[in-house]
């Protein structure tokens, strides 16, 4: 079976190939930021738990070169609409891909002063839709706007104007996990990361290990964050966290202050059955998946794949069951990946909405996960036979800042 995608996503100097055919001259700089996956730790980040990442040897690569007007023009190979502002204003929502960028220029001009614009082009290499491409995207232009600036970020400041940028511009409620792992991940290592003090370590592949690589199987629907029930799912956890340290008699300040980090697991347990079912299925997620992150970092660090890959799709089960995502074309790549030889885990990557799923798998059966993904899932959804795709990847290094 051909693998697609190479032929429509993978060639990795179309985004050069378009902005030299746009303003007839090279330009001058290309920035790269890979996609990630989170194998185990979902839903959990914006709850100050822990997650754990890898990042991708496919992402988004933008070519672009100085404006010295000040404006930002920027095209997509992947969207008809180019977008164009000025780094001076406030630009207005558009409800388009660009918003994550706009947003991003808002965050960084309240830190540094910005004195110079860019022209750019943007590709991605894979489908949109469920790698974090909309944190690789803006990753990845405002390593270039810092360029032209001649602004050094740190890796932590990095993360942090990308995050606001989605959080009060764009309107998702979304944590750190996608932005930390494109920034921190490095090749043949687990990025094992605790977002309550922004700690992390970066596990290296025990000699002993067997070997894996990472699959990508595309569902063929896209889903946008901020008009899917991701926020909604944010608060329920919050909600929850908020109704259990008040039971418990703890100091619950703020409801945008609650965290489920803040309530022990034993107040939790005391309490959980006073909860809406909503929110305390949410809460039984975060609590379970907290447990899975610190058992899969151990399995790891042992070389025990076997019992990661098991922890993942426990990972993608409570993600059906406890925080009740995913569309049907999700949950059935979900179901064939728990039933396919060769694949150790897996789980719906991104929020779970659409999108797509990943599953860590031994390369020797590479060709048949591949024929039997597609032929399983296309014989359910036909109508999906022309968008689906999948794709093997290896690990990779972070942006390079």
């Amino acid at each position: 079976m051909e693998k697609k995608g190479i032929q429509d996503y993978g060639r990795a100097n179309r985004a050069q190939e378009e902005y030299t055919k746009i303003y007839k001259k090279a330009p001058e700089g290309v920035s790269f930021t890979p996609y990630r996956v989170c194998p185990i730790g979902a839903h959990s980040d914006h709850q100050l738990g822990k997650i754990t990442g890898f990042a991708l040897d496919k992402g988004i690569r933008m070519a672009y070169s100085a404006k010295v007007n000040g404006v930002i023009e920027i095209a997509s190979l992947q969207f008809s609409k180019r977008a164009q502002w000025h780094i001076a204003m406030t630009p207005e929502k558009q409800s388009d891909w660009a918003d994550y960028l706009r947003g991003a220029t808002l965050s960084l001009s309240s830190r540094f002063p910005l004195h110079t614009g860019l022209a750019a082009v943007i590709d991605g290499e894979l489908p949109i839709g469920g790698l974090s491409s909309s944190a690789a995207v803006t990753i990845t232009f405002l390593t270039s706007l810092c360029k032209v600036n001649g602004i050094a970020l740190k890796p932590s400041e990095l993360i942090e104007i990308a995050k606001e940028a989605e959080n009060k511009y764009v309107g998702v409620s979304c944590g750190k996990l996608d932005q930390s792992c494109e920034v921190y991940c490095r090749k043949d290592h687990l990025l094992y990361m605790d977002l309550q003090d922004d700690s992390y370590e970066l596990i290296p592949g025990a000699c002993h290990m067997k070997p894996f690589k990472i699959a990508i199987f595309f569902s063929g629907i896209e889903r946008a964050l901020a008009d899917s029930k991701f926020n909604m799912r944010v608060d329920e956890c919050r909600s929850a966290a908020y109704a259990l340290m008040a039971y418990s008699g703890a100091d619950y300040g703020k409801f945008g202050e609650a965290n489920l980090r803040y309530v022990p697991y034993e107040e939790y347990l005391k309490y959980k059955d006073r909860l809406p079912k909503p929110w305390a299925k949410r809460a039984e997620h975060w609590y379970t998946e907290y447990k899975r992150v610190e058992e899969g970092a151990k399995a790891w660090k042992e070389g025990n794949i076997e019992k990661f890959g098991k922890l993942s799709f426990e990972s993608g089960n409570s993600s059906i069951v406890n925080w009740e995502t995913g569309s049907p074309e999700l949950k059935l790549l979900y179901e064939i990946m728990t039933r396919t030889d060769g694949i150790y885990g897996g789980r719906f990557s991104g929020a779970g909405f659409k999108g797509c799923c990943m599953a860590l798998i031994d390369p020797d059966y590479e060709q048949s996960i591949l024929e039997r993904v597609e032929k399983e899932y296309t014989k359910v959804f036909p109508e999906l036979a022309q968008s689906y795709s999948a794709y093997i990847c290896d690990t990779a290094n972070g942006v390079n800042i």
